[in-house]
């Protein structure tokens, strides 16, 4: 049990245990509930209910009482433990927290919402999960996503390689939703591997009774169990719990703040549907199978990339701006099939003269860029701008970052840039009625 020491006391002082459903009562008020562990860093003096109506409570225990209403069954492990029982006879699944909402908790005193569990933690919480694999657990971070950073996706692969190295069957990487495309492209680019990698996370906190949580990480544990080895995210297909989909790492995209099925593929279909705790792959999609591919890890990455938005009245100045300030290449973020206003010409040239390689993809997300079809478009062509073709701006921004690593030679950048790699344009399907 991880309670501090006076709400320690006070559940020995009632005979009470993790699990059980319990009565508190404060002055003319009760609550009845499943009693929760809490991590090893929440404050002394409170208890944590789960309610009928699957919310979760923060109670403080001074001037209450409580009372035993029915025994429960001990949990298979506590907070803060690593030991997880091992079956021989299962998959073994390596899982990877690096925070987000899917490994956060609730701080009941404050009701702030921020990344507490350890990776063993996401276990415990999630006890359904020793049903499927064993798990090898670890947390690499224990931060938000906003927070993520380009030298972190270096730490992740390099983790990941070595858990593969070591025998993981599969891995799953927990994250934060705002950034976690960005991260499934650069894992994508980084990692050539023999297993599936899954990265998947949460909207909404485990503590609620809408939380998709739960159902992410499992059905990621089924993918990563797969035969699908590629970098791929794992989130909700739609609003209820009905499936989830799994999306290449680099055709995925975050559209909406707050819904479950937030994420989509862009310019693709889903690599599979996950139903049922069964896996759907759709029939039409050409990927990577287990055991295909030997491990290979290449991490080198360049850090000085600009990303810039094109708007009305937007000036030469921004780009001219980083090109001062020694950036190694920029991605443009233009409108349409990829324009921007004429006057930002003269600063491409500039930039090609001087080595910085500026890519354009499209603010339209869907469709390709193509800068043929009007005279600004073929201007911007002539002064050496490279085309995204149909991937993401942020698939767009991580792969010239990882080019930029494997040279500085603008010719050569442009190949890369226009080489499929890791599947991040022209992915089509005939396929109709995947989605349905």
């Amino acid at each position: 049990m991880t309670y501090k020491e006076n709400t320690k006391k006070y559940i020995e002082n009632y005979n009470l245990g993790i699990g059980d459903t319990i009565k508190v009562n404060k002055k003319d008020i009760s609550y009845t509930g499943i009693l929760l562990d809490r991590p090893e860093d929440a404050e002394d003096g409170y208890l944590v209910l789960k309610l009928s109506s699957g919310y979760n409570i923060g109670i403080a225990i001074e001037d209450t009482t409580a009372e035993l209403v029915e025994k429960g069954e001990k949990p298979k492990i506590g907070f803060g433990e690593t030991e997880i029982p091992n079956d021989p006879s299962k998959q073994n699944i390596s899982i990877v927290s690096t925070g987000g909402t899917v490994s956060s908790v609730i701080d009941y005193r404050t009701g702030a919402v921020h990344p507490a569990f350890t990776a063993s933690d996401l276990v415990k919480a999630n006890p359904e999960l020793l049903d499927y694999a064993n798990y090898n657990v670890k947390a690499l971070y224990n931060i938000l996503s906003e927070d993520m950073k380009p030298e972190y996706w270096v730490k992740a692969a390099e983790e990941i390689a070595n858990d593969i190295s070591n025998g993981a069957d599969g891995v799953v990487i927990a994250h934060g939703t705002d950034t976690m495309h960005y991260t499934s492209a650069a894992l994508s680019f980084m990692l050539k591997t023999p297993v599936p990698i899954i990265i998947t996370g949460a909207q909404r906190s485990s503590d609620r009774p809408s939380s998709d949580a739960n159902i992410n990480l499992i059905d990621s544990v089924i993918a990563a169990k797969s035969d699908i080895a590629e970098v791929c995210v794992c989130m909700h297909g739609s609003l209820n719990d009905e499936y989830t989909y799994l999306h290449k790492g680099t055709k995925v995209r975050k559209m909406h703040t707050s819904r479950r099925d937030t994420f989509r593929s862009i310019n693709a279909q889903p690599i599979a549907k996950i139903q049922n705790k069964k896996i759907n792959i759709n029939p039409d999609y050409v990927y990577t199978k287990r055991g295909e591919n030997e491990l290979e890890l290449n991490t080198a990455i360049e850090e000085k990339v600009g990303f810039i938005k094109i708007f009305p009245g937007i000036s030469k100045d921004f780009i001219e701006y980083h090109i001062d300030k020694g950036y190694k290449g920029l991605v443009i973020e233009g409108t349409g099939l990829g324009h921007v206003p004429n006057e930002l010409v003269d600063s491409f040239k500039r930039a090609k003269d001087e080595n910085i390689p500026i890519v354009m993809t499209s603010q339209c997300l869907y469709g390709r860029v193509n800068m043929n079809v009007y005279s600004t478009g073929r201007n911007i062509i002539d002064a050496g701008v490279i085309s995204a073709l149909d991937m993401t701006p942020e698939t767009t921004y991580v792969k010239l970052s990882w080019a930029l690593g494997q040279s500085d030679d603008y010719n050569k950048i442009k190949e890369i840039m226009q080489t499929n790699i890791a599947g991040e344009f022209g992915v089509k399907s005939s396929i109709k009625d995947f989605l349905n």
